[in-house]
């Protein structure tokens, strides 16, 4: 059963440095954090949690928070997932404030939830594969399609229902099908009462392997190995295997401090160079912080001289402020993309 509770406060998160995989600065949510039965995915924490009865927050105010707050910094996530935003459209609500200020944005949405009603400009639409019901999905594709959104899709790894092959080789079909930008993996804490709704959701059993690995097996290996899957089908469909951020194609601070946490994030989790992957990370932050722009910089000096940037970052962004790409990245992003057995 699910509850909707009115006159909730709008939810926002300030972020002084990209993080994945939303790589935004503030992040909004209309809605209470659990909202979605059995399995509710809380897309701002990166955390699914179950219940049997859910009482959902419905922010009713939501342009005259906006109105109130101080004005958000870009890139902002407008956090719309699940069946509230098809009955409140408080999401979009939060989108057409948004677009009328200008402001970059990233809007997420998910199966059961809805599109929004028109194109915005300034903001990219992700679909997140959850539940990994294909034929909604490919609604949902058709339609971003047919709106001539800016749209990309985004799957939760859940074990074991989003990290068989099968669906996702034909969920990457159906996305490269519809035109979708990116093909991009989430990971998400599941928590015991989560792993119990999955347990039931598939009739596993105790004598199940699937259900000893849920419960009792060492699933972070699983995961990143999925998720190196998915980059790996993203791009053998060209597409992007990342969620490609609004102005991504600008080469300001906020996306140099991007394409470094990318990096960076992607060799801890292949556990390559851990040392350099925790500098680079820094470094990233150091960009993300810095008051002249890092183009403007690399105009008039090398861009060595900002105090706190290691050596290969330098070389990283020198490359990329450059109009080319970054050679790290490409060695690490082949890395990267390797299909599972």
């Amino acid at each position: 059963m699910i509850l909707y509770r009115k006159a909730a406060p709008l939810r926002v998160r300030r972020s002084a440095s990209p993080e994945p995989p939303f790589w935004c600065a503030t992040a909004l949510s209309p809605y209470g954090s659990k909202r979605a039965a059995p399995i509710a995915i809380d897309y701002l924490a990166l955390r699914a949690t179950a219940a049997e009865k859910l009482e959902v927050g419905v922010c009713d105010t939501v342009r005259d928070e906006l109105e109130r707050t101080r004005m958000p910094a870009e890139p902002v996530l407008v956090e719309a997932a699940e069946a509230a935003e098809t009955v409140f459209r408080r999401g979009e609500e939060a989108l057409a404030f948004l677009e009328e200020t200008r402001r970059a944005t990233v809007h997420l949405v998910s199966t059961r939830g809805s599109l929004p009603q028109r194109l915005y400009e300034e903001a990219v639409v992700v679909i997140s594969a959850w539940p990994l019901e294909l034929p909604r999905l490919e609604e949902l594709f058709a339609e971003a399609r047919e709106k001539k959104l800016r749209w990309g899709v985004a799957v939760p790894v859940l074990f074991p229902v989003t990290t068989e092959l099968e669906p996702l080789q034909a969920l990457a079909d159906a996305a490269r099908e519809h035109g979708a930008a990116f093909l991009a993996p989430i990971a998400v804490d599941t928590e015991p009462t989560a792993k119990q709704a999955l347990a039931q959701s598939m009739n596993l059993e105790a004598d199940d392997d699937r259900y000893e690995m849920l419960f009792h097996g060492a699933l972070e290996p699983v995961h990143v190995a999925t998720e190196r899957h998915i980059a790996a089908l993203a791009h053998e469909r060209k597409l992007a295997d990342f969620i490609v951020p609004p102005r991504w194609e600008e080469r300001t601070n906020w996306n140099a401090a991007i394409l470094l946490t990318l990096i960076a994030s992607r060799m801890i989790a292949m556990e390559l160079d851990l040392d350099l992957a925790g500098t680079i990370a820094r470094s990233a932050r150091t960009i993300a912080e810095l008051d002249k722009p890092i183009a403007r910089i690399a105009e008039s000096a090398s861009l060595g001289i900002i105090g706190g940037l290691d050596e290969v970052s330098v070389k990283a962004l020198t490359e990329w402020v450059g109009g080319g790409t970054a050679s790290l990245g490409e060695y690490v992003n082949e890395q990267w993309r390797m299909r599972r057995g």
